[in-house]
This record gives C-alpha cells, sequence and structure tokens, in this order.
C-alpha cells in the first residue's frame, strides 16, 4: 500500500492518494512528473506542456503545484504563476490549486488563502497577470515561474518582467497552452524546447494530442470525433486544439484546398425550382443620393450590396445537418435603399419564395433591416437581422470555414459570368489573422488595397441559418 512517504516522493502517487476524484491519468503522468522533478530539484530548465483542449492541461498544473508547495512548505520559497489576464484566467487557475490543496488531508490543514496568494506552510503560490498593463514587477520566482495559457502573452512582456524573475534563482521554467500561430511566446518556446531536445535527446516538450486521450477516456474520443465531424479536419481550431499543429499567422482563408472543397456539381438558377426552399443571404452597403445601379454591380472603389442565394436542403444528408446550394448572386452598387428594399422584396416573395433572409442589421442595414421585416412578415418571409462586431465576424467565419470543410456548403458550376468570377477572386485575395488574448478571436477580409469582400460576406452570412430552426413548417388548421 502507497504511503505518505512514498507520495511525497512520486507526484502518480501523490495523486492517487490523496486526490482519487480527480486522480492523474496515465497520459497525463509523464509530463507531471518531469515537471514536478524539475521543480522540485531547481534544475533550471525550460519545459512546455501541451495538451489537446479540455484534456486536463490546467489539472496537471495544479497538482504539481500542490505537491511542490508541500515539499517545500518547510524550507519555504515562491512560485509565480503567470497568465494573460488577472481575471478571470489567473483566478481560475488559483481557484483550482485552492481547491485541491483544501480537499487532500496532506495539506489542508497547512493552507492558507490570501487574495492572489496560497500558501502551504512557508512556500506559495502567487497569481498574476501578464497583461501589457499589469504591474507584476518586483517578485522573485525561486521554486518555479509558470506562464499559463502562454499563447495569449505577448513575447515583449514577458521577456521584460516575467523572465527576469528566475534569473537570480536560475528557477525552472514551464510555458503551458494552446498550439496556434507560429508567432506566439508559446510557439517561440516550443521551437527553442524542440532545438534544445535534437542536441541531447532529453525530453523537454509535452504534446499530448486528441488520440493519445482517446486512448484513456474513450468518451473524449467520440467527442472530438463529433467535433470533427462538424468542422472538418482542416479546421483551424480542430488542426490547432486537437490535432496540436501550429498556423502560419497571416495567411488566405480560403486557399486551393479549401476552394475544391466548396466547388459543386449544380447548374446556377435564376428562379426557385418546385419543392425547394431557399434563403436570401443579404450584405448590404452604403447608397448614393443619385440611385446608383439597378442591374448589377461595380468592381471599383465602392462596396455593393450583395445577395446570395442559397437551397437549404435538410434531407439529402444522414447526420441530419442541412446542406446549402448556392443557386444564384447578385449586386448592386450605390443603390438607394428604398429601391434596394422593392428589388429584395421582389425577388423573396415572387423570383426564389424564400423562407428566410439573413440581413446584414449593422449601421445603415439596420434600416433596411426593419423595413424588409415589417413587409415580409405578411409573405410568411423569417427576417434574421444580423449585426457585424469584431467577436461576431469571428464566429461567423469559424463557422463558414466549418460548413465548407465538412462538404455543407456548395456553389454551383462556374458560369464565366462577371459576379461570379470575381466572386472567386475575393476568395483568393482573403486572408485572416488571430488576434493575442481569450478566444482566439479572427480578424478576417480582403486588404483595402486589394478590393472587396462584399460578395463573401454575404456567402458567409449562410453560417447563421445554421443557429435557427430550420425545419419545414407544417401549418396547423382550425376545422
Amino acid at each position: 500500500m502507497s504511503s505518505v512517504h512514498d507520495a511525497l516522493r512520486d507526484i502518480a502517487t501523490f495523486s492517487q492518494l490523496t486526490m482519487p476524484d480527480t486522480r492523474l491519468r496515465p497520459y497525463q503522468i509523464d509530463a507531471a512528473r518531469t515537471l514536478a522533478r524539475h521543480l522540485h530539484t531547481r534544475s533550471g530548465e525550460q519545459l512546455a506542456m501541451v495538451f489537446s483542449r479540455q484534456s486536463g492541461k490546467d489539472e496537471v498544473l495544479a497538482q504539481v503545484l500542490a505537491w511542490t508547495l508541500l515539499r517545500n512548505a518547510e524550507r519555504g520559497g515562491t512560485i509565480v504563476v503567470a497568465a494573460p489576464t488577472l481575471r478571470p484566467q489567473a483566478m481560475i487557475s488559483r481557484d483550482r490549486l485552492r481547491d485541491r490543496l483544501l480537499a487532500n488531508p496532506l495539506t489542508a490543514p497547512f493552507t492558507t488563502v490570501r487574495d492572489r496568494t496560497i500558501s502551504v506552510g512557508k512556500a506559495r503560490a502567487v497569481f498574476v497577470s501578464a497583461a501589457r498593463t499589469a504591474n507584476a514587477r518586483g517578485l522573485t520566482a525561486d521554486l518555479g515561474l509558470i506562464a499559463n495559457e502562454a499563447q495569449d502573452i505577448r513575447p515583449a512582456v514577458w521577456d521584460a518582467i516575467f523572465d527576469p524573475m528566475a534569473a537570480s534563482t536560475n528557477a525552472t521554467t514551464i510555458f503551458l497552452g494552446t498550439v496556434w500561430t507560429k508567432h506566439t511566446l508559446l510557439a517561440r518556446q516550443m521551437a527553442y524546447l524542440r532545438e534544445r531536445e535534437r542536441i541531447d535527446g532529453r525530453q523537454r516538450l509535452f504534446l499530448v494530442p486528441w488520440q493519445r486521450v482517446a486512448q484513456d477516456v474513450p468518451a473524449y474520443g467520440a467527442r472530438v470525433q463529433s467535433r470533427i465531424a462538424q468542422l472538418g479536419e482542416q479546421h483551424p481550431f480542430v488542426r490547432t486544439e486537437y490535432f496540436l499543429e501550429e498556423l502560419d499567422g497571416q495567411q488566405s482563408l480560403f486557399p486551393p484546398q479549401r476552394l475544391a472543397m466548396l466547388r459543386g456539381d449544380h447548374l446556377r438558377q435564376y428562379a426557385a425550382a418546385p419543392g425547394k426552399r431557399y434563403a436570401l443571404l443579404l450584405d448590404v452597403a452604403g447608397e448614393e443620393e443619385q440611385g446608383g445601379d439597378h442591374d448589377g454591380f461595380s468592381m471599383g472603389r465602392r462596396d455593393s450590396t450583395a445577395l446570395t442565394v442559397v437551397e437549404v436542403d435538410t434531407r439529402s444528408r444522414t447526420d441530419g445537418r442541412p446542406l446549402y446550394r448556392v443557386v444564384d448572386r447578385r449586386a448592386w452598387t450605390g443603390l438607394r435603399h428604398t429601391d434596394l428594399h422593392a428589388h429584395i422584396v421582389e425577388l423573396a416573395t415572387h423570383i426564389w419564395r424564400a423562407s428566410w433572409i439573413v440581413v446584414d442589421a449593422t449601421g445603415i442595414g439596420a434600416g433596411l433591416a426593419s423595413f424588409l421585416e415589417t413587409s415580409l412578415r405578411r409573405c410568411h418571409v423569417e427576417v434574421v437581422p444580423f449585426t457585424f462586431t469584431a467577436s461576431s465576424k469571428s464566429a461567423l467565419g469559424w463557422d463558414f470555414v466549418g460548413l465548407i470543410e465538412t462538404g455543407r456548403f456548395k456553389e454551383y458550376m462556374e458560369d464565366s459570368e462577371a459576379i461570379t468570377d470575381e466572386y472567386y477572386a475575393q476568395l483568393a485575395a482573403t486572408e485572416y489573422s488571430v488576434r493575442r488574448g481569450p478566444g482566439s478571436s479572427m480578424q478576417w477580409g480582403v486588404p483595402t488595397a486589394v478590393g472587396h469582400d462584399d460578395l463573401v460576406l454575404s456567402a458567409a452570412l449562410v453560417a447563421v441559418l445554421d443557429g435557427i430552426d430550420l425545419r419545414p413548417r407544417i401549418a396547423v388548421g382550425t376545422s
């Protein structure tokens, strides 16, 4: 039977003996043992641990910290744990450690919690923010220095403020987080550690992709496979958070392989077909007093109001998810919104007999969306307004990519029309980058100096349909 002495020598035994409800799983133990050993021996090494999303990275950190604090309860010392924000990120880590210590019979009697500091005897862990505006200077990390969610900590901030905390003591430094682009602090340290490993063969980087987690937790594997089926293997979230692959940062959102996936084999249509259901997707641009172009679009300096028409097919796929086939697209440049309103109502009610219309209700689009809702309500066309913000556009972009990657969004066959050629040109010119900070928010679009993205934004509004009930409505009458 394991003893307290054994628990103090080995973190896996410590976890099993004192934290049976949250004991470390096999895929967590190798990393935990290495991290704990280097913290205990004050080796001065740099290490990194990257786990697949929601597979227990923070649990490993909490238990390693708990074990290290207990081992140093009499001698004392400080572990500095930095996160991109104090609240919620650093405080979530603090609370997890607090809960593990207070529930542990070995540590509970010696544990005290004061604001951002948790102590076990004379040893303490201090949780701080690594935001640019935070004031974390003056701390010394002699037991260890931790960068949690390191992909969201600016390298310049880390180098100027945090790395010096371990300089005088040569404390072990550990980086944890989620793989994202090649330009993050985490990516920089991973590249450095890989080179160190190549030279001396000693493991410093611990990567645990979803397949390894699934070996120990089959339910987790089933969940990830469901997400992959929903988003596709090449979706940036899937590549980074489950397969642990790095992205390049600023790059094409629609590379050739993704463009190939959205191409369909159906012909363009110009009116509704019997028995089919359709949705209109409208990205709204500005208007001109003189009226603009009633019949087409301009590839000049002004954005156009762009309309994409999709057939909504809820019967073709065995998984029950809708398939969206683009059947037509149109655009108008500078058209007065009163005239545009009449055009859209005509298209929705007589040409396409649409069931839904998703309308860009941002800024000047809000008025048009309101007028359309009033006009189309009596025609049983559901108007779904969408407001573009940084966060909503980011989510829209990710969701649109997911529809393409899973084969649920298909374009009509190329027809050599100018608007079709312009659409594909806009797709090819669309770039994206990922903002620093929680949530991995994406900025995407066609650079202003290159051209427009109105047709692409219109098409992307298809992702809004996935958030509403698309099941056919059954009329219920009274006799």
